[in-house]
């Protein structure tokens, strides 16, 4: 499964880690992903969904149909 949120697109960032002396060895910093299972009372079920920490704090602030309603995203998009 590739480390990406369903909600929200993060994705591994790459770049380079930069010692004293100037040398460069690449890096990837990686979306902090948590898997949740988040009840739906629209459809009076559990729904699981791996998403990063902030759409986590997102959609317990808007709940999650309105969340996929705002980024025009269908359920059957974010569950793994």
């Amino acid at each position: 499964m590739a480390r990406k949120c369903s909600l929200t697109n993060k994705k591994p960032l790459v770049g380079n880690r930069v010692s004293h002396a100037k040398n460069r060895t690449k890096m990837r910093q990686l979306p902090n992903l948590q898997s949740k299972r988040i009840f739906l009372p629209e459809e009076n079920r559990w729904v699981r969904v791996r998403l990063s920490a902030r759409a986590l704090r997102t959609v317990s602030k808007k709940g999650l149909t309105q969340f996929l309603r705002d980024e025009g995203l269908r359920l059957k998009d974010v569950l793994h």
